[in-house]
């Protein structure tokens, strides 16, 4: 059986957007690649904040967007980068993030919320994230908070798998649709990204917790092969070294095309990373 961490109680006074703000902020504190702000309800996006939603409806706000993320790969790495591939990282750093909220929230709390668009803001100038927590979450039948409004029960360990897939599907779908012509790639393309990044999410996670291996099980059982829209499933196999340490990986089934930035520096889980280069990379890094 995989653990799970005990559920936080539902207090007389607690609600489901407080409940999940307080999961969102723990996360925060775990995580700390997760690069998402909590924003008190009722407050205003601040100056130079957009709101994720506009990207999709405002075609000279997701011009800005991709304009920003140029100007700070530029900076970043001293070469100027193809729009396709910084409308990619952009993308990629936008999902990679709110799909690790809520999977987050379901792989350590067993909720699952519904991020909207338009709860998201973006930072133009710095590619920060911000959230306003105004919706509730699905949950299991013995969750404490299962009698609150706003708060979904599903039957199952599967349904609440399907509820999590559902939620990042969903809030990512007008995104794809608006930025495909500026990427330059299909729907499969960029929905195997979408599903490299829950997956990766949910297994930096496990890292960060001391749980690989209980992540390696539960990104399996979320994506156990090509479950509509996600071409793919997470995949993971082990790399054997000559010392008899073994290594989980897995092999992206959409590029983020950071190996067109730095080509000698290709992502470790990269088709154009070979198992070789993976093992010398992995057992570089582990101090055993």
């Amino acid at each position: 059986m995989i653990p799970v961490r005990q559920t936080p109680a539902a207090s007389a006074a607690a609600h489901a957007p407080s409940l999940l703000a307080a999961a969102y902020r723990r996360l925060a504190a775990t995580c700390e690649s997760l690069q998402v702000a909590i924003a008190e309800p009722g407050s205003r996006p601040a100056r130079g904040q957009v709101c994720a939603a506009d990207l999709a409806d405002r075609p000279e706000l997701l011009t800005a967007f991709v304009d920003a993320e140029q100007t700070r790969l530029l900076e970043r790495h001293g070469r100027a980068v193809r729009r396709d591939v910084a409308a990619s990282r952009a993308l990629h750093s936008y999902v990679w993030n709110v799909a690790l909220l809520m999977s987050g929230a379901w792989y350590e709390e067993r909720r699952v919320p519904r991020v909207r668009l338009q709860d998201v803001r973006i930072d133009l100038a710095t590619g920060a994230l911000e959230t306003v927590v105004t919706g509730g979450f699905a949950c299991l039948p013995d969750d404490p908070a299962c009698a609150l409004p706003d708060v979904r029960v599903v039957a199952d360990e599967e349904a609440l798998r399907a509820e999590l897939r559902a939620a990042v599907a969903d809030h990512v779908r007008p995104l794809l649709a608006a930025v495909a012509p500026v990427v330059r790639r299909g729907p499969r393309a960029l929905w195997g990204l979408v599903g490299d990044d829950l997956v990766s999410g949910v297994w930096y996670l496990g890292r960060t917790l001391d749980q690989e291996e209980r992540s390696l099980a539960e990104a399996h059982a979320l994506l156990p092969g090509p479950v509509a829209p996600f071409p793919g499933g997470a995949d993971f196999r082990r790399l054997a070294a000559a010392d008899g340490r073994s290594y989980p990986t897995r092999t992206r089934a959409g590029c983020c095309l950071y190996y067109t930035i730095e080509p000698a520096d290709a992502c470790l889980t990269c088709p154009r990373t070979s198992d070789a280069e993976r093992l010398r990379r992995l057992t570089a890094e582990d101090p055993a």
